[in-house]
């Protein structure tokens, strides 16, 4: 992911918890990181085992994807990055209203 594509997705993800002050622990890995493992493996249709070594370990990243796409975090992500994209070109965002604050 390159600087620009991540100055994008940064502000469109959610505060961790331990961030925002509502408890838990920091997470191991950054989010670019967590992000840029997934796209690899979606991109190169790879198995989560393949993952290369630059990445962290394919559990990690594995136990990431699952807890976003089971908590609607990933499809949450999507479409906030299809409204931004079309409020760039004009056009107006989806009717969908999101259930989290951005």
């Amino acid at each position: 992911m390159s600087d620009a594509e991540w100055a994008l997705v940064r502000d469109l993800l959610p505060v961790p918890g331990w961030l925002a002050g509502r408890g838990g622990r920091p997470e191991s890995y950054c989010h670019r990181q967590m992000i840029d493992a997934v796209r690899y493996l979606v991109d190169n249709g790879i198995k989560w085992r393949a993952m290369p070594a630059d990445f962290p370990p394919w559990p990690r990243v594995y136990a990431f994807f699952a807890r976003w796409r089971d908590t609607g975090l990933a499809a949450e992500l999507h479409d906030r990055l299809r409204g931004a994209a079309r409020v760039a070109e004009g056009r107006s965002r989806p009717r969908r209203s999101w259930t989290r604050s951005p």
